[in-house]
């Protein structure tokens, strides 16, 4: 009883409110300067043809690949390009910072030094961006990727046996890659060392609750070509900015579920430990 009401008391702090926000506003605004990255890298290697271009716009919602292409197209590498794309991660390194503030405040832990934290916030940005992309890519729009890609004449003839090969493989795949994403993340987020067995329940709740809504997702955006009916033209970007908000609600309650663990177990067991 005493652990569900202080998972109640965390879940109702005003920080709480407003983390899942931040972080989908600035889980978004990172992929800008990451794509700026790709497009001056495949630029260089010739990887962004026209049509390459013209598969992006039939696998994502077309007004976000028009808004997305000219960071992809981007063909000049000067100083300038390069201090935008730095500037750019870190502005939208705020959204792990915040992540940082909430899980001292959830773990009830004095705030660490103000360079370290923004240190340890521009390196889980980057390690959001992975786990973010990897979604992207394999769940929630891999079916089209994967069928895009057989759909080239050399792969045609296994296009069937792949194509179902990846459709098994993905889940359980994906699943345990966010697990241990997770798991590390919530581990290293609050500024103090965190045992790994006070982190499994949150990162169970986050990787279920992610695989789930990026399912619903993928499903919708699968089957339900016709959607912009209810919205016009700017229902996929809609779409997708409700899925990442729901992954990010989501990524904030794995917290709130760790810390009320801790705090409600964490400290028996140390002092426990240190008495034995």
């Amino acid at each position: 009883m005493n652990y569900f009401n202080k998972l109640k008391e965390l879940i109702f702090k005003p920080s709480m409110n407003v983390l899942p926000g931040q972080l989908a506003f600035f889980l978004i605004l990172s992929l800008f300067p990451l794509l700026t990255l790709l497009g001056l890298i495949g630029s260089k290697y010739e990887l962004f043809s026209a049509s390459f271009i013209s598969a992006m716009k039939n696998v994502m919602p077309s007004n976000f690949v028009e808004v997305i292409l000219p960071f992809v197209t981007e063909r000049k590498m000067d100083g300038n390009i390069i201090f935008i794309m730095i500037l750019g991660f870190i502005v939208a390194s705020n959204g792990a910072h915040s992540l940082i503030i909430t899980s001292d405040e959830l773990y009830e832990l004095p705030y660490e030094n103000y360079i370290k934290r923004r240190i340890k916030a521009f390196l889980m940005t980057i390690l959001f961006l992975f786990m973010f992309v990897f979604i992207i890519v394999v769940l929630a729009y891999g079916n089209i990727i994967v069928s895009t890609i057989l759909s080239i004449k050399d792969l045609q003839a296994f296009h069937d046996q792949l194509y179902y090969l990846f459709v098994i493989l993905r889940w359980p795949i994906s699943f345990f890659f966010i697990f241990l994403f997770l798991k590390y993340l919530y581990s290293v987020a609050p500024d103090a060392r965190i045992p790994s067995k006070f982190v499994n329940r949150g990162a169970l709740f986050g990787t279920f609750g992610i695989v789930l809504i990026t399912f619903a997702y993928s499903f919708y955006v699968n089957n339900f070509a016709n959607y912009s009916l209810f919205y016009g033209g700017i229902s996929g970007i809609i779409m997708m900015m409700i899925w990442v908000y729901l992954i990010s609600y989501v990524l904030t309650l794995g917290i709130a579920i760790n810390s009320s663990i801790y705090l409600t177990y964490g400290n028996k067991i140390e002092k426990k430990d240190n008495n034995s």
